[in-house]
């Protein structure tokens, strides 16, 4: 696996090699917040309500005219980074980086751009995935061949049911199973006796035939955690994500040998490091990776690719990402053999919370199935008025 992987690494670099040379220009940030559809809204384990949506679009300029789009999902509590660190960090020392560079050499410039500052993952993605935009269009193929082919032709994705009260959990999960769901998670980690009606409301509202799990957001703790899954596998659920704050390697590996059921590693891995250690320490079945919080596309899928060499699996988790970010999670579960989506479905979903887009033309994105659009790049195009009517004004 690693000499194919290495052949279609150079045989991409042969291809950008051929290409034009292009030059960066400038990098142009606009902040916006998207509201949340009420009815599906999320409350999770890492506590308070998701309701509104802050992100930052990021648009690289060439002087090929061509415009690469990037998103960075700004939500603090779970990232640390916001609309105005993301804008300052892009700002005074990515775009100065960049200015006068080629961007289709990404692994050059992610490199340096990486080394540039400490963490802010979702801000360096948006501008990776932003390069990778570039590439597509300018090679004129969309980003899942310049990242080696299409392993499958959909990813296979899941629902995610807030941590509401169980009526409500119940009547969520029923309306997912109606528009084709096949599978889904709920989130617990709030209150433990809470956490037990509401995935037995739910499980009772699906039947048996639904893959369920739940998804803790690291909101347990030793004390409650194996207590808790216990009474949780009353209602058949078939993983565990996340059961304990994302510090607690060590714990978790404990745990997840005591309480026979897949582990998944959110929080926990972020890097490919981060991966490193939860494979050493033994913590998890499964890692779940995000464009976002990988710092791009390209990393992503190194933390994807290594886990397939370590016997580990990999699903792609979700901040609740619009259009441009949607897109770019697609891309890399349709290239990705590290991916295990068919049996660990992935959390491609964002496009569903949300009142509005701002992308053109909806994503190819349905219950159960994300596809990507076969145009150059991403294959997506902005909304340049519904960008100016949520954008954020200074």
């Amino acid at each position: 696996m690693g000499g194919k992987n290495k052949i279609a690494e150079q045989a991409a670099r042969a291809q950008r090699r051929a290409l034009p040379f292009v030059k960066i220009t400038r990098i142009e940030t606009i902040p916006i917040r998207i509201p949340l559809k009420a009815d599906v809204a999320i409350r999770s384990g890492r506590g308070g309500a998701h309701t509104v949506s802050p992100f930052l679009i990021v648009k690289v300029h060439t002087d090929a005219g061509i415009v690469g789009l990037g998103e960075a999902s700004c939500t603090p509590r779970w990232s640390g980074e916001d609309q105005v660190t993301a804008a300052h960090l892009i700002a005074t020392y990515l775009e100065p980086l960049l200015v006068g560079q080629n961007p289709l050499e990404i692994d050059s410039l992610t490199q340096k751009f990486r080394l540039a500052f400490a963490g802010n993952m979702f801000t360096k993605a948006a501008v990776e995935m932003a390069l990778w935009d570039i590439a597509g269009k300018a090679a004129g193929k969309p980003v899942y061949e310049l990242l080696g082919g299409k392993v499958r032709e959909f990813v296979t994705t899941k629902w995610s049911v807030s941590g509401v009260e169980p009526e409500r959990a119940a009547e969520i999960a029923k309306r997912a199973i109606e528009q084709g769901f096949k599978a889904m998670k709920v989130k617990v980690g709030i209150d433990p006796d809470q956490d037990v009606a509401r995935v037995r409301a739910v499980r009772e509202a699906i039947g048996d035939g639904t893959k369920l799990g739940v998804d803790a957001n690291g909101g347990w703790n030793l004390n409650n955690a194996e207590s808790t899954i216990a009474r949780l596998r009353e209602s058949k659920i078939y993983f565990v994500e996340q059961p304990l704050p994302p510090e607690e390697i060590v714990e978790m590996a404990g745990l997840r040998k005591r309480i026979g059921l897949p582990v998944i590693a959110d929080e926990s891995v972020f890097t490919l490091q981060d991966a490193k250690m939860v494979l050493r320490m033994n913590a998890a079945d499964v890692l779940s990776v995000y464009v976002g919080k990988a710092g791009g596309i390209g990393p992503a899928k190194q933390i994807a690719d290594f886990a397939l060499s370590a016997g580990l699996r990999c699903t792609i988790g979700s901040n609740l990402e619009l259009g441009i970010g949607s897109a770019a999670m697609t891309h890399l579960g349709i290239a990705s053999s590290g991916i295990h989506a068919e049996e660990f479905p992935c959390d491609i979903i964002g496009p569903f919370y949300y009142e509005d887009d701002v992308v053109q033309e909806p994503l190819p994105i349905v219950a159960g199935q994300a596809r990507p659009n076969v145009k150059p790049g991403l294959g997506i195009e902005l909304d340049e008025q519904k960008l100016a009517r949520y954008r954020v004004n200074s």
